[in-house]
């Protein structure tokens, strides 16, 4: 039995509140905390096919069977019969029971001497898939769920020998929920550029997803706009899944409803696509408040500045 962890948790709550707040963000431990898992991930992956061999430790499994509860709640709730198209009100039904069991989901992923972090960890799990007001899902949810995961690091439930499986069993499963969830309740996209973002609702799975191709001996950039290629590839790699969603969702040429995507696919490697990626994430989601406005802070990501 493991001793409990000398700290205090607290429940995070917002600290951006004015665009002149979002250099204390930048300078924050939560900052170069979360930047830094996103970066040793991206690392971890590299050149790693989604179907390789890797070790799925106990957190893992019962991250994942987290995921399949949430993704069963959703058969449980269809949609409901409405005048708007978009923006299906069921949601707010099947957010309502995350809302009340988000705790207790936690719970049982950590270890009983780390019970006292579920509350504050669990804030992270609530506020990573969209907003039950608006009915919309972006980068920040996505965000808070790098955010949750990067928490269970910190607290021990994750070690570093985990990071093949955080992203290629645990994300991924993410995804196909978050995918799911836009696809049945008609998700609006939050704070969405249009066709100038990257794409209406991830980001990181093109970072990650572009880590994974790095040296491949014959995928290049320009392959990806190939559907024959996507099609035949898509199981092995993240990236390749993100363009077949986007192709599912949407109708009309590839270079007109994705022309960012349709740029990233003109450069000439994927060690470049990945940095350009990189550069990118901080400029449009971490730099831009609309989005760090809703990021929460507490004990585990600190919004006091990085102690060197």
């Amino acid at each position: 039995m493991a001793p409990p962890i000398q700290q205090n948790f607290m429940i995070p709550k917002k600290e951006i509140n004015i665009v002149s707040d979002m250099g204390k963000w930048k300078r924050s431990q939560a900052y170069a905390d979360y930047m830094g898992f996103i970066l040793t991930l991206n690392e971890g992956v590299r050149g790693k096919k989604l179907t390789c061999d890797y070790k799925v430790s106990e957190p893992i499994e019962k991250l994942v069977a987290l995921l399949n509860t949430l993704d069963r709640w959703i058969d449980e709730t269809p949609p409901v019969d409405q005048p708007s198209r978009f923006g299906n009100k069921a949601f707010r039904t099947w957010y309502a029971k995350l809302d009340q069991e988000a705790e207790n989901l936690v719970a049982a992923v950590i270890p009983k001497h780390l019970a006292s972090a579920a509350p504050e960890v669990a804030v992270y799990l609530k506020e990573a898939v969209g907003n039950s007001t608006r009915i919309d899902y972006g980068t920040g949810h996505e965000a808070a769920f790098a955010a949750f995961l990067c928490c269970l690091c910190k607290i021990g439930v994750l070690r570093v020998d985990d990071q093949m499986a955080i992203v290629f069993k645990v994300f991924n499963r993410y995804l196909e929920v978050m995918r799911k969830l836009q696809k049945t309740y008609r998700m609006e996209p939050a704070g969405s550029q249009g066709v100038w973002g990257l794409d209406d609702f991830q980001f990181l799975p093109f970072i990650w997803g572009s880590s994974q191709l790095i040296d491949h001996p014959n995928l290049e950039p320009r392959h990806f706009v190939d559907e024959k290629v996507v099609n035949e590839n898509h199981k092995d790699f993240m990236f390749l899944e993100c363009i077949l969603f986007i192709t599912e969702m949407k109708t009309g040429p590839f270079a007109e409803h994705s022309n960012q995507l349709w740029n990233i696919s003109a450069v000439p490697s994927w060690s470049k696509v990945n940095q350009g990626l990189i550069r990118m994430y901080k400029a449009e989601c971490l730099e831009k408040f609309p989005v760090i406005q809703h990021f929460k802070f507490g004990s585990l990501l600190p919004i006091q500045p990085v102690t060197s």
